[in-house]
C-alpha cells in the first residue's frame, strides 16, 4: 500500500508554510498586482479557511499551492519541499465537482488511484471505506448523473481523501449547494474529518461557514490582498450556530470584511 504522507508528519506541526508570497498577473498593457507578502503556516490537522472581500485572490492563493499557478515571488512548501507543480500530496475539491458523470461513485472515487497504478483490490478496499465515510455506501454502483448535488460533492470529498494528501484545498466547494444542502454537507465533514484529522485549506464566501468549520480563519484585504488578521476558533466542533458567543464571532468577522469592502468602494 502507498505510505500515507500524513504519518510522516507530526500532528499540531507546522508543515506547509507560505513565506512572503507575492502574484503579479501581467498583460501587453497592464499589470496587475493580485497577492502582496503574503505569509501563513499552517500546522497538520487543521481546517484553515481563508475569507476575504470579493475578488480579492483566494481562489489564486489556493491555485499556487495547487501548483498550478506559479508566483511572481516568495514560497510555498510542504514538509520542506517546495510546491512548484501539482503534486499527490495535495487533493482538491472544487464547486462544480468536477467528475466523470459516465462513471459511477466507486469508479470517481478510484480514479485517481488508477491513474497511480494501484491494484485493482486495493483500490476497491480503500474507496468503499471512503464511500461509506461520506454516506454513499448504498450508491457505489450508481452513475455521477443519477446524484443530486449534495451527493456529487461528497463523492468529490472522498475522491480527494482516498487518495491519503498531505492537505486538502477546497475551493467553495458547497457554495453551488442551497442552504439546508450546505449545512448538511458542513456536517457530514466535520464527521470526516472527527475521523480522518485531515488538513484542509477552505476557500468561502460564507463567515458562518467559516466559523462552523474552522480552526482559523484567515481574513484578507482587498486587493493586493495580504493577510489583514488571523482569527482561532477556540470551541470543539460540532459547534451551535445560534449561540452567542458564535453570533458575535461571525459578526466580527463580518465587520472586518465590511471594512475592506468600504475600502474598495
Amino acid at each position: 500500500m502507498p505510505e500515507d504522507n500524513n504519518n510522516r508528519i507530526e500532528e499540531g506541526s507546522v508543515f506547509l508554510e507560505i513565506d512572503h508570497l507575492r502574484k503579479v498577473y501581467i498583460t501587453d498593457e497592464s499589470q496587475t498586482v493580485a497577492i502582496e507578502d503574503l505569509t501563513l503556516d499552517i500546522k497538520k490537522g487543521e481546517l484553515i479557511s481563508i475569507v476575504g472581500p470579493s475578488g480579492c485572490g483566494k481562489t489564486t492563493i489556493l491555485r499556487m499551492i495547487a501548483g498550478l499557478l506559479e508566483p511572481t515571488s516568495g514560497t510555498i512548501t510542504i514538509g520542506g519541499k517546495e510546491c512548484s507543480e501539482p503534486g499527490s500530496d495535495r487533493g482538491m475539491v472544487f464547486q462544480d465537482f468536477a467528475l466523470f458523470p459516465w462513471r459511477t461513485v466507486r469508479k470517481n472515487v478510484e480514479f485517481g488511484m488508477e491513474v497511480a497504478g494501484v491494484p485493482k483490490e486495493e483500490r476497491r478496499e480503500r474507496a468503499e471505506k471512503y464511500i461509506e465515510l461520506v454516506g454513499l455506501k448504498d450508491f457505489a454502483d450508481s452513475r455521477v448523473h443519477e446524484l443530486s448535488g449534495g451527493m456529487k460533492q461528497r463523492v468529490g470529498i472522498a475522491r480527494a481523501f482516498v487518495n491519503h494528501p498531505d492537505v486538502i484545498l477546497m475551493d467553495e466547494p458547497f457554495g453551488a449547494l442551497d442552504a439546508q444542502t450546505r449545512n448538511l454537507m458542513q456536517a457530514q465533514l466535520v464527521r470526516i474529518l472527527e475521523k480522518t484529522e485531515q488538513t484542509i485549506i477552505f476557500i468561502t464566501h460564507s463567515v458562518e461557514e467559516a466559523v462552523f468549520l474552522s480552526d482559523r480563519v484567515v481574513i484578507l484585504t482587498k486587493r493586493p490582498a495580504t493577510i489583514k488578521e488571523v482569527i482561532d476558533i477556540p470551541w470543539p466542533r460540532p459547534r451551535d450556530r445560534a449561540g452567542p458567543e458564535f453570533v458575535a464571532l461571525r459578526k466580527r468577522i463580518l465587520e472586518e470584511l465590511e471594512k475592506e469592502n468600504v475600502m474598495n468602494g
